[in-house]
């Protein structure tokens, strides 16, 4: 069995190490996150975590016999620490200007935009699967991910411009995949 040392540099030229990675240390990242955090933003920390790893697999330096989980916990503080600082800027944002936290008024319009993704969300699978598997990872960085094209291009092992060609396509090809079913 590799150590994570060895699958970290493995996955600078193979995704799968970067996703045996993963499946080692995602319980652990995520349970930091859900003791320290609150329970909707511990996932999303995760796989922030998780994606700044990706994004820095050659600053990696094995400090700990193998095992790359300081690494991670390391990255994982840092996100957390900036997480709480946002929180506190907007609270303080939010208390000056006088706004509630929270408005439980009825929105139809942000509703019916639900009701539509709902409906939508088998067609937009399927014109998901469609996409050439280099398309929808572009499209997924970018798109999901809110990537920027560097990072984008970084992580694909492409050039920005083919990162930028990727993305296009791929909104292009769901456009005209989607067009009748919106109808």
């Amino acid at each position: 069995m590799q150590t994570d040392a060895q699958l970290i540099r493995a996955a600078r030229k193979e995704p799968d190490a970067f996703g045996e990675l993963y499946r080692r240390h995602a319980v652990a990242v995520d349970a930091f996150f859900r003791s320290r955090a609150p329970q909707d933003a511990a996932g999303e920390l995760t796989a922030e975590t998780f994606a700044q790893a990706a994004l820095s697999l050659r600053r990696f330096r094995d400090e700990a016999g193998g095992t790359a989980l300081p690494w991670l916990y390391g990255i994982a503080r840092n996100l957390l620490r900036r997480y709480h600082e946002r929180a506190r800027v907007d609270t303080r944002a939010r208390v000056r200007l006088g706004m509630p936290v929270r408005s439980y008024e009825l929105d139809l319009d942000e509703a019916n935009d639900r009701l539509d993704a709902a409906r939508l969300a088998p067609e937009l699978a399927a014109a998901l699967d469609a996409l050439p598997p280099s398309q929808r990872d572009a499209l997924e960085l970018r798109v999901v991910g809110e990537l920027p094209y560097e990072h984008v291009a970084d992580t694909l092992g492409c050039s920005e411009v083919a990162a930028r060609i990727r993305v296009a396509r791929a909104l292009g090809t769901l456009s005209r995949l989607l067009k009748g079913a919106h109808s």
